[in-house]
């Protein structure tokens, strides 16, 4: 085992496949715990002890807990660093990239909630993201620009949003337009994006 090894705290279906994505596209070293959510594993006091949240994904690293769908993902392209997939402190990139994460956790995702609910968006002043119309022509805009969202660099962001808009696109809950579809098509034909999807079907087969 080395000092990289990561537990990742798993269940199927759920954003924890995009962790699981992303571990396998930084040929990281890591086990997973498997939890049936159905019959409420997340929800007892062992795996409260992990998160008291019991919401997946988390991961623990050398004693470390990390919780949250995006730091999960900072913590993991950084840790593996040597992968490529994180701009590094002092790369120009770094700044865009972290953007492009945040947005997903404090945007992208309560922006998409709230139109699946039909709710009515908070008012201007109070919410971070306007409304999801505005928030999808961001997300189109930069899709727009370039192969990733950095342009020509593919990093742990693609990851997190290569899952989040194909799982969204299939549930008919974001529009696969022209731009997210030639995304998609980029990104999860990926081979880290189709072991991960053969692992979580041997998982859930068994």
């Amino acid at each position: 085992m080395s000092d990289r090894h990561i537990t990742l705290f798993h269940a199927i279906p759920s954003r924890a496949s995009g962790v699981l994505t992303l571990l396998e596209e930084l040929g990281a070293d890591y086990e997973v715990k498997l939890l049936d959510l159905k019959a409420g594993d997340n929800l007892k006091p062992d795996y409260l002890a992990v998160n008291p949240m019991g919401k997946v994904p988390a991961i623990l690293h050398q004693g470390a807990l990390v919780t949250e769908q995006v730091a999960i993902f900072i913590y993991l392209g950084d840790l593996y660093a040597d992968a490529g997939l994180a701009p590094a402190i002092g790369d120009p990139l770094r700044g865009p990239y972290l953007r492009w994460l945040a947005f997903h956790g404090s945007c992208f995702e309560p922006a998409l909630i709230d139109k699946a609910l039909k709710r009515e968006p908070a008012p201007r002043g109070m919410s971070p993201f306007v409304d999801a119309d505005t928030v999808m022509q961001v997300v189109q805009d930069q899709l727009a620009a370039g192969d990733y969202l950095l342009g020509e660099r593919f990093t742990v962001a693609d990851v997190l949003w290569g899952s989040a808009l194909g799982w969204l696109v299939g549930f008919g809950l974001v529009q696969a337009t022209p731009e997210i579809a030639r995304y998609l098509q980029r990104v999860t034909t990926r081979p880290a994006f189709e072991r991960a999807r053969q692992l979580d079907a041997a998982r859930a087969g068994g």
